[in-house]
């Protein structure tokens, strides 16, 4: 019963981390999001279509139309689909890359549960988890043909995306410590509600 006791102990544990992760995981790409949002509007860039590029290529789909928008253009004369379905499949990219975006973020958000289950937390585990996520960018990206190597990036464009999975980490590592934080506040209250009334009913049978 007792070794039952520490499996269940331990998944719940597991399970604590994990769902914790994905929060602090979904907090950090809604931070980075804005933070991306903020650039665009002060550098006029367009969305990023990597994420929608990567995603297609690891998981083997593409935004719903596309296959039919290259379909029309193969078979024009002049190599241009109808503008309507143009504006369908575009539409359709941005939703999906959105998507991809906010689910390899979130999905991210296990890297700092894990980090936690090693022990490691606050700024170490902030620095970590940037290093982490912001390295495989570097090494994902240009292998997915979705961004060029970093080599052949301005400094200007380096430092926007350091800052950019800054924001991302120091997010994560906030709303993660934040809900740790209030885990062990509500673990020393009930420990210390516990101590009053072992306190009062020791004092009840010395009465009597």
């Amino acid at each position: 019963m007792a070794d039952n006791t520490t499996v269940f102990k331990t998944l719940a544990k597991v399970g604590g981390v994990i769902g914790k992760g994905l929060i602090a995981g979904f907090a950090g790409t809604a931070a980075i999001t804005v933070s991306q949002m903020i650039a665009m509007q002060l550098t006029n860039r367009g969305m990023s279509s990597a994420p929608a590029k990567v995603g297609g290529k690891v998981l083997g789909v593409e935004p719903r139309g596309k296959a039919e928008l290259e379909k029309e253009k193969a078979s024009s004369d002049q190599h241009e689909a109808p503008q309507e379905l143009q504006e369908e499949v575009e539409m359709n990219k941005q939703v999906f890359s959105q998507l991809m975006h906010f689910g390899y973020g979130t999905g991210w958000g296990l890297v700092r549960g894990g980090l936690d289950l090693a022990q490691v937390n606050g700024w170490p585990a902030t620095a970590i988890h940037f290093g982490a996520i912001w390295g495989t960018a570097q090494v994902m990206l240009p292998a997915a043909n979705a961004a060029k190597p970093i080599t052949k990036w301005s400094a200007r464009q380096i430092v926007l995306d350091v800052l950019h999975h800054a924001v991302y980490a120091v997010a994560a590592g906030v709303v993660y410590d934040a809900m740790n934080k209030a885990e062990e506040t509500k673990s020393k209250k009930k420990k210390k509600d516990k101590k009053k009334k072992n306190k009062k009913g020791k004092k009840k049978k010395n009465k009597s």
